[in-house]
């Protein structure tokens, strides 16, 4: 039985590692399938904005968008993160974050490294009800470029103003959100990282799309993707756009994921 609290509106999600902000969008999961958000490496609830609710009406499903321990209004995580922390996030906190929410058939969406554990959610211990994964600039192994990109953001946390936003969105966590990402990143046993084992085992389409000035990865993410998933994949390179494309260009990865969903999940227009 889904629980009552599924419902539109702030939830928490209790792990045996500390409680998670939660936010529901829309239907709930007896009502219709669900959109799962899954962020990036500095990301939380509140920096998704409003693209979870677009998406959400674009099609009718519901949405889930959560934090994961250590950002925005969740609590925090000990330090150092483990050099595998995405495999843990996507292996055994997502799970449980399906049983516990009562989410039945479901479609991953995943910006940077929530698209690295969606992709290895999907190639490893999928739910039954998983349909199909979206990945915006997804990390499938460690590129130089990255690393570079990540030290940049490290001097400007340090030096610059880059501390005091994320204090916008993580308050007492800011800390654990930036040193947890940066410094796996930036850790030398960080640059033999890879996920492609698990796409031969994706068995769901899935759409990946990339910033063509992404700063963080190149187009060589997307084309290991492709070139190994077991599934289905559809590939939308935007122009002009960075590393965030559901922020930078909504209406252009709105319509890629509009046609993804029809062609590939059968969601009526």
């Amino acid at each position: 039985m889904v629980p009552e609290i599924i419902r539109p509106g702030r939830l928490d999600i209790h792990s045996d590692a500390g409680r998670l902000e939660a936010q529901w969008i829309g239907p709930g999961p007896d009502e219709a399938p669900t959109l799962v958000f899954l962020h990036e490496g500095l990301g939380c609830v509140a920096l998704w904005r409003n693209f979870p609710a677009r998406f959400s009406e674009l099609i009718g499903w519901g949405a889930l968008v959560f934090s994961r321990l250590g950002y925005g209004g969740s609590d925090p995580c000990p330090l150092p993160r483990a050099i595998d922390f995405m495999h843990h996030d996507g292996l055994t906190v997502l799970p449980e974050v399906l049983r516990q929410t009562g989410i039945g058939d479901y479609v991953l969406v995943g910006h940077s490294d929530g698209g690295s554990i969606a992709l290895i959610h999907a190639g490893g211990i999928p739910g039954p009800g998983l349909k199909g994964v979206v990945t915006l600039a997804a990390h499938v192994f460690c590129e130089a470029l990255t690393r570079q990109s990540i030290e940049a953001a490290r001097k400007r946390y340090l030096n610059g103003d880059l501390k005091t936003r994320l204090a916008h969105y993580h308050g007492k966590n800011t800390r654990c959100a930036f040193r947890g990402w940066s410094d796996v990143w930036l850790h030398p046993h960080f640059r033999s990282w890879t996920i492609e084992p698990f796409l031969p085992a994706i068995r769901v389409p899935v759409l990946a799309i990339q910033g063509e000035n992404d700063a963080y990865g190149s187009q060589a993410q997307i084309d290991a993707i492709r070139r190994n998933a077991g599934g289905a994949v559809d590939v939308a390179v935007i122009p002009g756009c960075g590393h965030a494309p559901h922020l930078e260009k909504t209406d252009a990865v709105l319509a890629a994921v509009s046609t993804f969903m029809t062609r590939r999940i059968n969601v009526p227009r």
